[in-house]
């Protein structure tokens, strides 16, 4: 069946290869496929194993075919759930589009996701770091960004042992990518009127940049809060079948302070009674604490993340419930009075990281042992609230020891200079963290300019880091010209430039065209690939190697061994390294024995002695 409709024999090999003729000839041969009614024949073709050349090749038919394979039908629909089932998502069952444009699109944007994930990877090859920190390429790619992303999921998910420096550029990009949407949704958020900020959607927001490859659905977090009201009124509703909480709805709230209990002592037996949520007493310096997704799952947090919690639950109740930025623990308070309230006396404050217990400001004070003024009892705006809550996570990464890339301080720092772009004294931190990195030396200059521009008095410190960021620069450059590497100086470097290699496990095979005494990535590339559980680890001699498949990789020596049937690589980089291919090995080309000196004439003595080893073909 799927090679008659396919038109076997025919060369088209794109969805571009559909023409616009008729063949009566194909109409004799099948009267009896031709005459079904078109709704069969959509249903065949979309019940098949047809792929879209196949369907390219139908629609080249007849005009009766070409109309049951419309752009706008379920054929080319169906084409594009069953290659890219993840992106249907993205559309609703009723969506009248021009699916075999989508599907030209996601496969060209497929091309063009794999095209920036080997330029990434060959240059973190060569370089041993990340091309650079903007991935402007993904600016300028022109396709939908979810179906980059959906390219980018599709390479990570990709069980293949020789793409792993590939996954790990691709993760990087995509962690960019949703970072980058992320902070423009929190930018749009905080230019909106202070009535319509939503303190569960900016805390969702911090958890998504902070986060940005898990799966922090604001769909998911709302489905779960929502699941929790809907417990609380069950509880209520035994209590209270005419309580006005079990028909709230909108932004109305409880008048009636006795109801207002009512809900509140329901939410706190639901909350920390049943569903047994709790401040991590444990833990409580552990980052997770802060995110809104991991506190849903374990049901632990710190003040102000359960307060969050707590403030949200209680809205959908009725209740009023302000947040308080209080020292050292935060709070909600809850006002006693049906007209309102204008000192702290007439306000109960609620402990969400002590299960909604109610407290008076002086049990407040007792509880952080010191004297509070006025102004700590106020209430805050949702901007201050994310503010402490970025200000946690700051605290917390300026702790960091064992992650050298800093990246708590690093997302946290993005975070607050998104809410404060002025605020030069984290500008400054910032600048003095990526000139810790050694990261990104231009993007520390705008910062070092940005500052002296806001902040004259600075100069002695912004000076100081605009010269050795310069001569940082400076030294960059110098360093892009050829590294001489010895031999006679790394006794442990057992293979050369121009042998052909074969992967222990995985079997791929390759050239070689460059090596380092030991592993040169970056800390978290090596911890992203395993490196630390391979026997020698990462204190090995690496070698950067040209696939066959047209990729590259970075393979540890202990994964290496000497190709038994060495043949040519067909990859396009192969003339950039080497001059020919003698049969054995390959010839490196002028620039690469510069780099190499000591190179040529081991792998002309390892051809040798292979082909010494290798027995007699015949008698």
């Amino acid at each position: 069946m799927a090679a008659s409709l396919s038109g076997e024999g025919r060369s088209g090999s794109d969805v571009d290869g559909a023409c616009s003729g008729e063949s009566p000839s194909e109409e004799q041969r099948c009267p009896g496929l031709l005459s079904l009614p078109g709704e069969v024949l959509e249903l065949l073709l979309c019940s098949g194993d047809l792929g879209h050349r196949d369907i390219a090749s139908v629609t080249c038919t007849c005009r009766r075919l070409r109309d049951v394979c419309a752009a706008r039908g379920k054929v080319w629909r169906r084409q594009l759930c069953a290659r890219w089932p993840s992106i249907m998502k993205y559309y609703n069952q009723l969506d009248l589009l021009d699916w075999r444009a989508e599907y030209k699109t996601r496969h060209k944007a497929g091309i063009e996701a794999q095209r920036i994930v080997a330029v990434f990877s060959k240059a973190l090859i060569i370089e041993h770091r990340m091309p650079c920190e903007g991935f402007n390429d993904l600016d300028t790619s022109g396709y939908p960004v979810h179906f980059i992303e959906d390219e980018l999921l599709s390479i990570l998910k990709t069980e293949n042992g020789k793409c792993l420096t590939q996954k790990y550029c691709a993760k990087k990009i995509l962690y960019f990518m949703r970072q980058e949407a992320t902070l423009r949704k929190l930018k749009t958020f905080l230019q909106a009127p202070v009535n319509r900020q939503d303190i569960l959607e900016g805390a969702v927001l911090i958890d998504q940049y902070c986060n940005p490859l898990e799966d922090v659905s604001p769909e998911n977090i709302q489905a779960e809060i929502d699941d929790i009201t809907r417990k609380v009124k069950v509880y209520l509703s035994a209590k209270n079948s005419r309580h006005p909480s079990l028909s709230m709805a909108g932004e109305s709230y409880i008048e009636d302070l006795d109801l207002q209990g009512q809900a509140l002592e329901a939410l706190n037996h639901v909350l920390f009674t049943e569903m047994k949520f709790k401040g991590n007493v444990a833990d409580f310096y552990n980052p997770l604490n802060s995110y809104i997704h991991q506190v849903l799952i374990n049901r632990t947090g710190i003040p102000i993340s359960l307060s969050v919690l707590y403030l949200t639950l209680a809205k959908h109740l009725g209740i009023r419930l302000e947040p308080v930025n209080f020292p050292h623990h935060f709070m909600l308070r809850w006002c006693q009075r049906a007209q309102g309230a204008s000192i702290i006396t007439d306000y109960v404050y609620v402990d969400a990281f002590g299960n909604g217990k109610c407290l008076t400001a002086k049990e407040c004070e007792y509880m952080i042992g010191q004297h509070v003024t006025e102004e700590f009892y106020a209430a805050v705006s949702t901007k201050e609230v994310l503010q402490r809550m970025v200000g946690n996570l700051l605290n917390l990464g300026k702790r960091e020891s064992k992650d050298r890339s800093f990246m708590l301080l690093r997302v946290s720092l993005d975070l607050y200079l998104a809410m404060y772009p002025d605020s030069v004294q984290h500008l400054l931190l910032q600048a003095r963290l990526y000139f810790h990195l050694g990261i990104w030396p231009e993007k520390v200059l705008d910062i070092l300019q940005n500052i002296q521009a806001l902040d004259p008095s600075q100069h002695g410190a912004v000076a100081y880091l605009v010269q050795h960021t310069l001569e940082h620069i400076e030294r960059r450059r110098e360093d892009s010209g050829p590294n001489v590497k010895l031999r006679s100086s790394e006794k442990e470097v057992c293979y050369s430039v121009g042998l052909l290699v074969r992967h222990k496990r995985y079997g791929y095979s390759g050239v070689i065209f460059g090596w380092d005494p030991v592993c040169m990535m970056p800390p978290d590339w090596i911890e992203n690939l395993s490196v630390h559980q391979l026997p020698q680890g990462a204190n090995q001699p690496f070698y950067s190697i040209l696939l066959e498949d047209g990729s590259c990789s970075y393979v540890a020596q202990e994964n290496l061994e000497p190709h038994p049937d060495p043949g040519p690589i067909q990859h396009p980089d192969i003339a950039h390294y080497f001059s020919e291919f003698t049969g054995e090995h390959y010839i490196a080309n002028k620039e690469l024995q510069l780099q190499y000196p000591e190179d040529t004439d081991f792998t002309i003595q390892q051809s040798r002695l292979r082909q010494s080893d290798t027995p007699p073909l015949g008698p």
